[in-house]
């Protein structure tokens, strides 16, 4: 499993934020379409037909520099007070045909849930590129298959990833 983006990728499939486990909330993405995950939100799913868009709200986006200064001041902060808090969540919406906009919590998987403006825009390209079909699950899930587990990207691997995926040709 590996994080790019918003995207936490795996062999099989593709998750919006954190691959959630238990009754965690989350979004999969397989190449059958989107399910939702989690207590009280879950059960519900889309083939890719019926989904008209994609997209994410209240996701944490700062420069590198004032992320890495948010991290590192949750970091003394848990150190002082022992207090951590589960993973920052934000929003995935689904339009779909029927539906309309269904709305669904997942949780971050970057540290400190703070994204890049870089990578946002990025994942929120290919978040539409998925669901119009221009860029299929199985080139991210394929991409993983074919990377050793044991290695993750650089932060200017990830972003060549998401332009790759997110490239024009159509």
């Amino acid at each position: 499993m590996t994080m790019v983006g918003l995207f936490w990728i795996t062999e099989d499939c593709v998750y919006v934020g954190s691959e959630p486990t238990g009754t965690a909330p989350g979004a999969r993405l397989t190449e059958d379409g989107v399910e939702i995950l989690g207590l009280g939100q879950g059960g519900r799913s889309w083939t890719w037909d019926e989904i008209t868009g994609l997209d994410v709200r209240d996701v944490a986006v700062r420069s590198a520099a004032r992320r890495l200064a948010s991290m590192a001041f949750d970091s003394v902060l848990v150190l002082i007070t022992g207090d951590g808090e589960l993973p920052p969540a934000f929003t995935v919406r689904v339009e779909t045909e029927h539906e309309g906009a269904v709305e669904a919590n997942v949780l971050a998987a970057v540290t400190g849930g703070i994204h890049t403006p870089d990578e946002y825009a990025l994942s929120r390209t290919l978040l539409t590129r998925l669901a119009d079909g221009t860029t299929p699950v199985g080139e991210l899930t394929d991409w993983r298959r074919d990377e050793p587990d044991d290695v993750a990207p650089t932060r200017d691997q990830r972003l060549a990833l998401l332009r790759q995926w997110t490239a024009a040709s159509v």
